[in-house]
């Protein structure tokens, strides 16, 4: 098991305040629920020798390399979420980066899409990935489709360990990856299955 275990990644998306806290620019409503879950589901990914990956936006303040849709929220005098220095940008508390981890940054809904996330995954030996964050219709959704056209196998989302801004629309996003193959337990059948 251990060795199927190193072939493996968590990767870890967008759980940042400005995506998680109330009041913030950028809250999916769903995420601060899943905060237990995300942090049980990379203990077990630690101790189980599963590497785990920190996605995570980190904008230029003006804005430069968002989404054109998101441009106005950024500029002189302007909040400019998950940027760069922004406390925002920051993961929320209990969740922190330790030794043998890796960050990624990226700048757009898939963590795949202009980063170094598949070469550095080739690399370490990874085939297969476990996906927890928010929010599962934007950026979980576009990252596992683009490891299924990478042929990563298998992909996992674990349910109860992301999240949306209505249940309807997670529930939804889930059903639609279950189709092309994507697994989708719960934190606790995703547990027991990698006992």
């Amino acid at each position: 098991m251990v060795a199927k275990m190193n072939k493996t990644a968590m990767l870890v998306i967008d759980m940042q305040k400005d995506f998680i806290l109330p009041g913030k620019p950028l809250q999916v409503a769903g995420g601060q629920a899943i905060i237990p879950n995300v942090i049980k589901a990379v203990e077990v990914a630690r101790e189980s020798g599963i590497l785990v990956v920190w996605v995570v936006r980190e904008h230029d303040p003006m804005g430069r390399d968002v989404e054109l849709y998101r441009m106005p929220m950024y500029g002189e005098g302007k909040e400019s979420p998950v940027s760069l220095g922004n406390v925002g940008s920051e993961l929320v508390e209990g969740l922190e980066i330790k030794k043998g981890d890796y960050k990624l940054v990226k700048t757009r809904f898939s963590a795949f899409f202009g980063t170094n996330l598949h070469s550095f995954l080739q690399r370490v030996g990874i085939n297969s990935l476990v996906v927890t964050g928010v929010q599962t219709p934007n950026c979980v959704r576009q990252t596992v489709i683009e490891a299924l056209e990478l042929d990563y196998d298998p992909i996992t989302v674990i349910t109860d360990a992301s999240a949306a801004a209505t249940p309807e629309v997670h529930a939804a996003n889930l059903y639609d990856m279950k189709k092309v193959g994507i697994a989708t337990p719960t934190l606790k059948e995703w547990c027991k299955s990698i006992a």
